[in-house]
């Protein structure tokens, strides 16, 4: 399982990649291992405040449907338009073609709360 060490996590199995104020989000491989084929990414939130912890979107696998967590707080500044078309780019490439949103940060000191690499490892029993 790839669980790169230069992103951070969530509890929720959000991948967070940040870069100066502007923070990439996904979610892990571990999670669209868990969903199976992805058919639908639902994200409806674009050029809105959204709070840590609040949905922001959702993901549709064959055999069930997911909500997608907020790991920062800030402004949803862009959404995956490729995903709409193609989302099982997410079960292919969960951590580069398949990103999700980019947010810009209203909080840094957030990030201090997102898991180390090998933490989330630790969730998922790794």
């Amino acid at each position: 399982m790839n669980i790169p060490n230069e992103l951070k996590y969530t509890k929720d199995h959000e991948w967070v990649k940040i870069d100066g104020d502007i923070a990439t989000v996904g979610i892990t491989d571990f999670a669209q291992g868990e969903l199976g084929d992805i058919v639908y990414v639902e994200i409806e939130t674009e050029g809105e405040d959204v709070e840590r912890g609040e949905v922001f979107g959702t993901v549709e696998a064959v055999k069930t449907v997911s909500d997608l967590f907020m790991p920062l707080s800030g402004t949803v500044e862009e959404v995956n338009s490729e995903l709409e078309s193609a989302p099982e780019v997410v079960n292919e490439d969960p951590y580069e073609k398949g990103w999700m949103i980019k947010i810009k940060m209203s909080d840094q000191s957030e990030i201090d709360d997102l898991l180390s690499a090998d933490a989330y490892k630790e969730v998922i029993g790794g």
